[in-house]
């Protein structure tokens, strides 16, 4: 079985959904330069629970989802790179981290759509949508979501304005209509908060 790269991040990445990074550091400049190589190039990003990335010394979480290279701009010493979440994995094992942190995973099942959740789904976008207008977040409440209502499940995860471990709980939801249930809890808790605050 070949070692996945993995770039463990202080956030969580979904399916569908975009991921910018600024890259810099010397083995992710590696990492990427071989990507690149490939016909397909994909890189697991998994969530640093704790620690700090650089340097060594995290912990990191233990379902991820696989990254997409989109496009990757050269600028003075570090590379802009633009991908998209694509599948989930859970971590198996770490290998060494020379050259570039790189993981033993098995990808999870997709999740699958059923029509009989579009009121589910309504709901959940009308709720985060309406929160989103009252919190700082880097997400406009306009947002634009996906036609497609499983890559617009996920991608209402991604918005909504959560903290990274009620993120994290999101993204090992082993069904839609969890997805969206756990998404509608956490944002009126989070909101809820915000109002007694």
């Amino acid at each position: 079985m070949t070692a996945t790269p993995m770039f463990p991040l202080g956030s969580v990445l979904f399916p569908y959904t975009p991921l910018l990074l600024r890259v810099f550091e010397p083995r992710y400049l590696t990492m990427i330069g071989r990507l690149l190589d490939e016909d397909d190039p994909e890189f697991g990003v998994v969530l640093i629970e704790r620690g700090h990335e650089v340097g060594g010394g995290d912990r990191r979480s233990g379902v991820g989802a696989m990254a997409r290279l989109v496009s990757v701009s050269p600028d003075a010493e570090v590379l802009h790179i633009v991908a998209v979440g694509t599948s989930r994995f859970t971590i198996d094992e770490w290998v060494d981290d020379a050259p570039y942190p790189r993981a033993e995973a098995t990808p999870l099942p997709d999740l699958t759509w059923n029509e009989a959740l579009s009121p589910l789904r309504t709901e959940a976008e009308a709720i985060v949508r309406r929160v989103l207008a009252r919190a700082d977040s880097p997400w406009d409440a306009d947002t634009e979501l996906s036609d497609d209502p499983l890559a617009a499940a996920w991608q209402l995860a991604a918005i909504a304005p959560l903290g990274e471990y009620d993120r994290y709980t999101l993204l090992r939801s082993t069904s839609v209509g969890a997805l969206l249930g756990q998404v509608i809890d956490l944002t009126l808790e989070a909101e809820s908060l915000w109002s007694a605050g």
